[in-house]
């Protein structure tokens, strides 16, 4: 099993890279499945069978269409070129990294169990989930359906950016109606090419 963990994880951040490097959409959104897919079989190698089929479902399955299908929508898997639409963006993004790489340093070293394992299982119910669907769906329904609301506005803004009529070469946007006064068709003779034998 030790084998199978260390290989699970090794191709989760094999697809973690791929993830981050690929200048496609379609090619990053394949490398974040295959991560996912890596991080349910390290989840089924720790014995964890619910939580292995959680992430496949849900998160390999639904949410990985729900991106594929924004990123065909919008039309975004054509390659990045190498001009930043933003100004700054790559100054930002490593300073965001660092403070970022700087919060997880502080919660590694000031971490602190809030509870022993032992009386962790017991609380979930020696990992049934019955009592993790209960607590869900009684104590924290309130987040689990704002959280299905926000997938269902983003999914419909999705739709309504994909909606928005294409600006037209002249300047001229498809809701305005400009008449035109009609002219008179005129026909128009090309010489004929010599054919030569």
């Amino acid at each position: 099993m030790m084998i199978a963990f260390i290989l699970l994880g090794a191709l989760a951040i094999c697809g973690g890279v791929v993830t981050i490097a690929a200048r496609n959409a379609v090619h990053a959104a394949l490398g974040l499945v295959g991560t996912l897919l890596c991080v349910g079989g390290l989840f089924a190698s720790m014995s964890a069978s619910f939580l292995a089929a959680t992430q496949v479902i849900v998160y390999a399955g639904a949410i990985m269409v729900l991106f594929l299908f924004v990123i065909m929508l919008l039309n975004a898997n054509s390659p990045i070129t190498s001009k930043d639409p933003i100004p700054y963006v790559r100054e930002l993004a490593g300073i965001g990294g660092t403070v970022l790489a700087g919060a997880f340093v502080v919660l590694a070293f000031t971490y602190k169990d809030p509870q022993p394992l032992a009386a962790g299982v017991k609380g979930v119910g020696d990992g049934t989930a019955l009592v993790m669907g209960e607590t869900l769906l009684t104590r924290f329904l309130l987040p689990f359906e704002a959280v299905s609301i926000l997938l269902l506005v983003a999914i419909v803004g999705a739709v309504a950016l994909v909606q928005r009529p294409a600006a037209q070469p002249d300047g001229v946007s498809d809701t305005d109606e400009v008449l035109l006064p009609s002219a008179p068709a005129t026909v128009l003779r090309l010489p004929e090419r010599e054919v030569r034998a």
